[in-house]
């Protein structure tokens, strides 16, 4: 019988935090280590209403278990009062393929999962004493990166940019009043960047919103939003000029990341995050670099935390049980 899990149920098992973190953290360097099948990633695009669908799968060799995922993108949502992303995921049996269970959450996941691989890559390419983060977009999963960014790096002051000064100005009390931390509203994306030791990007956007003449000595940046073949963040002179290029998947990048706008870069440079976090590539060597990170999302990530709260939950239910 397949068992069915709502958003509300998930919740109570899982939050972002150094265990999710950790999490992550393997599913890429499984990638790595490990026999991983993963599809291309495939789209289908609702440009009447500004959206989009995902679906991503992945399978670990020697797991008992495999997810496949719907994630959607509505970007007119928030002028209607509904978040931006939504979706599902699917547990499936590695043995027979019988679907174990539904998770109907709504997106947390891959909201939970998302933040979560941003600080894998601040953990790995960002200067340990890293103080202030600048965030460039505020929605949801710009709250949810800087979040994830504490867990890893001692931040004090944040930096943010929206095109909407009053989503600006409500990501401000939000932060203030959830994490305590100090939270300032800057006037264009140049001011982030040039005062900050770490950048999150997570903007929808389709033009390039970061430009090398920003860049810094021992800036760490990562790029959330290019995911498909429409979408830019990065200038490719950031690409270029930088010390250190990691992606989540160079093949990946290339075909929807920031990699696709950087044709000039020499891919032989790029380093994937998974080789960092198994340890055969080194990530940032000295407080003076500048590094970047792409990431566009990857199966592998998805059935590493849909394995992971099932797990959770069916723990829960045999303790209830047990209890009975």
């Amino acid at each position: 019988m397949i068992q069915l899990f709502q958003r509300q149920e998930i919740e109570r098992v899982i939050r972002l935090d150094t265990e999710v973190v950790n999490v992550v953290e393997d599913a890429f360097s499984a990638l790595i280590t490990k026999n991983v099948h993963m599809p291309p990633i495939m789209r289908v695009d609702i440009p009447t209403n500004n959206g989009e669908v995902d679906i991503k799968s992945a399978y670990i060799e020697g797991d008992d278990s495999f997810a496949v995922k719907l994630s959607s993108g509505f970007f007119n949502n928030p002028q209607k009062g509904l978040p931006s992303a939504n979706g599902m995921m699917i547990l499936l049996s590695a043995e027979t393929g019988v679907p174990k269970a539904v998770l109907a959450d709504n997106g947390l996941l891959t909201d939970i999962r998302t933040a979560a691989a941003g600080a894998v890559a601040a953990r790995y390419c960002s200067r340990e004493d890293s103080h202030t983060a600048g965030i460039i977009g505020t929605g949801a999963q710009a709250r949810l990166q800087l979040q994830a960014l504490t867990l890893v790096r001692p931040i004090e002051q944040v930096l943010v940019y929206g095109r909407r000064t009053e989503r600006a100005e409500e990501f401000k009390q939000d932060i203030q009043n959830v994490l305590g931390l100090n939270v300032s509203v800057c006037e264009s994306p140049q001011e982030v960047v040039q005062k900050s030791d770490i950048v999150v990007t997570t903007t929808p956007s389709k033009e390039p919103i970061v430009r090398a003449e920003w860049l810094h000595p021992g800036l760490h940046i990562t790029a959330m939003g290019s995911d498909a073949e429409h979408k830019q963040e990065l200038d490719c002179k950031v690409i270029e000029q930088a010390d250190v290029f990691v992606c989540d998947v160079i093949e990946q990048s290339k075909r929807l990341g920031e990699l696709r706008n950087c044709p000039s870069y020499s891919i032989e440079k790029a380093i994937e995050l998974g080789e960092i976090t198994s340890g055969s590539q080194q990530g940032r060597l000295t407080n003076e670099q500048v590094t970047v990170c792409d990431l566009s999302g990857t199966g592998v990530q998805d059935t590493a935390i849909a394995r992971h709260v099932y797990s959770l939950l069916v723990s829960k239910e045999e303790t209830i049980h047990e209890r009975r």
